[in-house]
């Protein structure tokens, strides 16, 4: 059985978190520089400490330093001495790096088919009439067995379509060539986003993001994405993908004593921004039902606003750091945030959540029954690992010394749609070479008969008939009179 997680406390209560109960889900909010990040480590390190693993992205940097043991901080230690933490202890939590570019851990990659059409219209900004042209091409290959792995496989998929549109109009309805131009340019900026790096093979395994140490403790995935959050849309979509494929690749499990993953989506509102409704409704039906696959999310926002009603109604466990209320959407925050919280008779929660200092927190999470327990205002408690970020050269050391060490880092390009497509033009070029060189050897025999007639007329020029045999031919050629 799995201990509960202490996650915060005051004078009369502790908080904790029943693993059991995890994979209902959860929300960390709050204004910036209130102790999210802080928060969100101390739930990593206390999952990890359970042998549960865990995902999340870094975007800040300051993640990285789960990867060592604390010490040394004396407002760690300040916090440690008030809350009474008796069986605290640093101590570094197993990390493993990974990074879109390859540059701060191993290489994370998928294929275009498993990001799939839907996400690739979002990803790519398209519009409907856009995204059903990326639809049918999707299908084209499909039917044709041409696998799509990376940008060049979909640019060269697009190309072919459109060239041959008439063909595939009947089956596949109506591929413009000005919608096809629209997916090209948007390929073309994504690839000047550095999206080619996304696309391509050994795409990610996800069995190696549930890995557990030596010492049963779940590996604490880390997603470097401080480059990566330049691109939101990027950054977003990705981290989407990776949910939809855990909820699509994972069995049924069941009730479980602890989640078999723990996700944490930070920057929440880069998921639904602008989002089509269909894939609003594909977010709010795996976040309702990953859970049965073993799978908590934890949503990471400054605003609970930023969250739909319909996904932030299956947050069980919440940590609602300090708002501020100096527009009239942060004190609507603030009453929304107010009244998704049981109420506790001795606090005035609306007035709280403005009054919060770092670290401090209203939680409340589910008891042994799923009920949410009664709001709490208490001190978040500290983690044992490094608060703050790692240097280069402890973070190089720890992917140097990873189980998957070079299993990610040398890309294969095999045969797929590109390729395919490049042989089949090389070979339609080579056949009309081959046509080409008989038409000309043809007129080349033809010339050379020609020749050889022509002697044999010269020889008999000097009589009356030889003219006149002469005078027909050229006259007929030529269109004269006889």
């Amino acid at each position: 059985m799995a201990n509960p997680i202490l996650i915060a406390k005051n004078n009369e209560i502790s908080s904790v978190i029943l693993p059991r109960m995890a994979n209902r889900h959860g929300l960390i909010a709050g204004a910036t520089g209130t102790g999210k990040t802080v928060t969100l480590q101390t739930l990593a390190e206390g999952f990890s400490k359970n042998g549960v693993p865990v995902f999340m992205a870094d975007v800040k940097g300051d993640l990285s330093g789960m990867s060592q043991q604390g010490g040394g901080n004396a407002r760690v230690e300040a916090r440690v001495q008030q809350l009474a933490l008796s069986d605290f202890s640093y101590a570094k939590c197993p990390v493993t790096f990974w990074d879109m570019f390859g540059e701060k851990g191993h290489p994370v990659r998928t294929t275009i088919a498993e990001m799939g059409p839907l996400l690739l219209a979002r990803l790519l900004n398209l519009n409907e009439v856009q995204a059903g042209v990326l639809n049918a091409v999707f299908k084209i290959a499909d039917d044709k067995g041409w696998l799509l792995l990376d940008l060049k496989d979909l640019r060269a998929m697009m190309q072919h379509a459109s060239e041959n549109s008439a063909e595939y109009q009947a089956s596949y309805g109506n591929i413009s060539a000005a919608s096809v131009g629209a997916v090209q340019r948007a390929l073309l900026q994504l690839e000047t986003q550095g999206a080619d790096m996304l696309f391509g093979e050994p795409a990610l395994n996800l069995d190696d993001l549930m890995q557990t140490d030596e010492r049963g403790h779940g590996v604490v995935n880390i997603l470097m994405s401080d480059k990566l959050f330049n691109s939101p849309r990027i950054y977003a979509t990705l981290l989407l993908w990776l949910l939809s494929e855990l909820f699509e690749k994972l069995p049924e499990a069941g009730d479980l004593d602890k989640p078999k993953l723990v996700f944490f989506f930070d920057e929440a509102h880069l998921l639904f921004n602008d989002a089509p409704a269909v894939l609003l409704e594909k977010i709010e039906q795996v976040v309702r039902l990953i859970r049965s696959k073993g799978v908590g999310v934890y949503f990471v926002s400054q605003n609970p606003l930023d969250i739909p009603d319909a996904v932030l109604g299956q947050l069980g466990n919440r940590v609602q750091h300090a708002l501020r209320a100096f527009t009239p959407r942060d004190q609507k925050a603030v009453k929304s945030a107010a009244t998704t919280f049981r109420v506790n008779p001795k606090l005035d929660v609306e007035s709280v959540i403005t009054e919060l200092g770092v670290g401090e927190a209203l939680v409340s999470f589910l008891d042994d029954k799923g009920i949410p327990t009664p709001v709490e205002r208490t001190f978040v408690c500290p983690p044992g690992s490094r608060v703050g970020p790692a240097t280069d050269a402890e973070r190089a050391e720890t992917i140097r010394t990873s189980i998957l060490s070079n299993v990610y880092e040398k890309q294969v390009d095999r045969e797929s749609a590109y390729e395919i497509l490049n042989a089949q033009v090389a070979t339609a070029a080579e056949d009309d070479a081959i046509e080409t060189a008989g038409k000309k050897e043809a007129v080349s025999l033809a010339e050379s008969v020609f020749a050889t007639a022509a002697k044999s007329a010269a020889r008999a020029i000097g009589s009356q008939l030889g003219r006149q045999i002469i005078r027909g031919i050229l006259g007929s050629i030529l269109g004269g009179r006889k």
